[in-house]
C-alpha cells in the first residue's frame, strides 16, 4: 500500500504501551488494519478531542491483518482495545457473543457526524442486528467495497472477464492469482456454480453466498478444486505488484486494490482494468465498533464520530482507495470527474436526483451491479467445516513438479532411515557374535 513508511512511523510514535500511572480516561486504545487511516488523521483527532471536551488525549494505535486474531486478543484476551474495524461477519460473530458496546452519539459540542452515513449503509449494517438489538447503535461503517476481477487489458477482452467463468478457462491457466481469502473463494465458487440458475432468476446471490448446507459445500469444493490447476497463486497482498509487472492477467481482488494497482499501473503504460461479473458477488463492510473490554468509551465514541466528518472521510478514501460510508454533497463534489466517458447509478447511495453521475464505477458501483452483489453473512457453526474445505484445496494439487520433490525428499528421508536401522541391527548382530565368542573362550580357558 501507499506510504507504507509513513504509517511505520506513526505507529512507532502512537504505539506506546499504556503506562499503569496513567489515568486510563487519557488513553484511547485503536486497533486498525494497517495503512487504513489518512495521514496526520489522528494527530488531527488529538486536536479536535481536545477543542471538543477541552482534555488532552494519548493514541495507542496497533494493526492487524487477519480479522480472528483481533477478535481472539478481545474474546479470549480480555484486551483493552477502546476501538476496533473488524469486518461485517466479525461485527455479527462480536454482536453475537455480547461483545460490543453500544456507540454514544451526545457530543457536548460537536455535531452527529455519524448521520452522515449513507442510508444504504445503514440499512446493510442493521442486517447484523441480533436479538432486538439494532447493528447500527453498536457498528458505524468506516469503508466498503466490492469483489471482482482485475484484468490486464493486453491479454484479456473486456467481455470476457464479465463472467466468473475466466477463472476455469484453461487459457488463462497459471496467469490468475485469487485472494487467500476462504470466506470471497467459497462465495464465487458456489456463484458460478449457480450461474444459469442466477441468469434465470430462480435463486440470489444474498441465498447462495449465505448457503452453508453439506450440499453446498461439496459444490463449493468440487469447483475450487477444479480450479486450483489454473491459480499462480493465492495472495494477501502482492497481486496489485503482479498485476502491475504483466506476471498476471487475472486477479480475483478488491475494488480497493483494483484502485491502487490500475494507478499505478497507469503510470508504468500497463492497462488495467476491473469489473464485477454479471453472476454477482460479494460486497464487503469494515466498521468502527467498541469492545465489550474497552475502558474509555468517551473517546471512542468521539473517534468514530470524527471519522464520519466529510473532509476526515475524503482524506481516508484518498490514502486507501476504498470507498467511505459517508454520503454528503461534499464528498460527492470531491468525487466528481466530469472526463469520464459514462455516467453511473448512485440513486442508492446518495439519495434522489445521483441518478446519472460522472463518478468512478470502480470506486461507487453503480445501483445495477450493488442490486446482484450481497453481503457474506457469518458462517457461524459451519466455519470450520468451511476453513477445512479451503484447507484440503490450498493443501491438494500442489503440482507435479512440487510433488515429485516431495517424495523424492519422503523417499530419501525413509531410504536413509532404513540404512541407518540396518546399520544399527548389523552392529548389534556383530556385538552379539562377538559376546558369545567371549563367553565361549572363558568356558574353554
Amino acid at each position: 500500500m501507499r506510504h507504507i513508511v509513513t504509517a511505520i512511523i506513526l505507529s512507532i510514535l502512537l504505539a506506546g504501551c499504556y503506562h499503569s500511572g496513567e489515568p486510563r480516561g487519557q488513553v484511547l486504545k485503536i486497533y486498525n488494519w494497517a495503512d487504513y487511516i489518512g495521514e496526520s488523521v489522528l494527530e488531527d483527532f488529538q486536536a479536535y478531542y481536545k477543542e471538543q471536551t477541552g482534555e488532552e488525549i494519548r493514541l495507542v494505535y496497533q494493526t492487524f491483518d487477519i480479522n480472528e486474531i483481533m477478535l481472539t486478543k478481545i474474546e479470549r484476551g480480555h484486551e483493552d482495545f477502546d476501538v476496533v474495524c473488524p469486518s461485517e461477519y466479525i461485527i455479527e460473530r462480536m454482536m453475537k457473543k455480547k461483545l460490543l458496546l453500544p456507540i454514544d452519539t451526545n457530543f457536548a459540542h460537536s455535531p452527529n457526524y455519524i448521520k452522515n452515513v449513507s442510508p444504504y449503509i445503514h440499512e446493510q449494517i442493521d442486517k447484523l442486528s441480533q436479538l432486538g438489538e439494532v447493528a447500527s447503535r453498536y457498528a458505524v461503517c468506516y469503508m466498503w467495497g466490492t469483489a471482482g476481477i482485475l484484468y490486464n487489458r493486453k491479454f484479456v477482452s473486456d467481455e470476457e472477464p464479465t463472467s466468473w467463468g475466466c477463472l476455469w478457462d484453461k487459457k488463462f491457466a497459471n496467469k490468475i492469482l485469487m485472494k487467500d481469502s476462504y470466506r470471497d473463494a467459497y462465495g464465487t465458487a458456489i456463484i458460478y456454480a449457480h450461474a444459469k440458475e442466477l441468469a434465470e432468476g430462480r435463486v440470489t446471490v444474498e441465498e447462495l453466498m449465505n448457503d452453508y448446507s453439506p450440499r453446498a459445500m461439496a459444490l463449493a469444493e468440487s469447483h475450487l478444486k477444479a480450479l486450483k490447476p489454473n491459480i499462480a497463486g493465492w495472495e494477501a497482498d502482492f497481486g496489485k505488484e503482479m498485476m502491475t509487472k504483466n506476471k498476471a492477467w487475472l486477479n480475483m481482488t478488491w475494488s480497493g486494490d483494483a484502485i491502487w494497482a490500475i494507478e499505478e499501473a497507469n503510470a508504468v503504460g500497463v492497462d488495467l482494468n476491473y469489473v464485477v461479473p454479471k453472476e454477482g458477488s460479494n460486497i464487503w463492510f469494515d466498521g468502527w465498533v467498541i469492545p465489550k473490554y474497552a475502558q474509555n468509551r468517551k473517546a471512542a465514541s468521539y473517534f468514530i464520530n470524527f471519522m464520519c466528518r466529510p473532509d476526515i472521510a475524503l482524506r481516508n478514501m484518498d490514502f486507501c482507495g476504498y470507498v467511505s460510508s459517508i454520503a454528503t454533497p461534499e464528498i460527492y463534489e470531491a468525487k466528481v470527474d466530469t472526463t469520464l466517458p459514462y455516467r453511473t447509478n448512485l440513486s442508492y447511495f446518495f439519495g434522489p436526483g445521483y441518478d446519472s453521475v460522472s463518478v468512478n464505477r470502480i470506486q461507487y458501483p453503480d445501483k445495477q451491479t450493488v442490486m446482484r452483489c450481497a453481503m457474506i453473512r457469518d458462517f457461524g457453526d459451519q466455519t470450520k467445516e468451511v476453513l477445512d474445505i479451503w484447507s484440503r484445496v490450498k493443501g491438494d494439487n500442489l503440482g507435479v513438479g512440487i510433488t515429485i520433490l516431495i517424495f523424492m525428499v519422503v523417499g530419501g528421508m525413509s531410504g536413509w532411515m532404513i540404512h541407518k536401522r540396518w546399520q544399527r541391527y548389523k552392529r548389534k548382530q556383530l556385538q552379539e557374535h562377538r559376546s558369545r565368542r567371549r563367553k565361549k573362550r572363558r568356558q574353554t580357558s
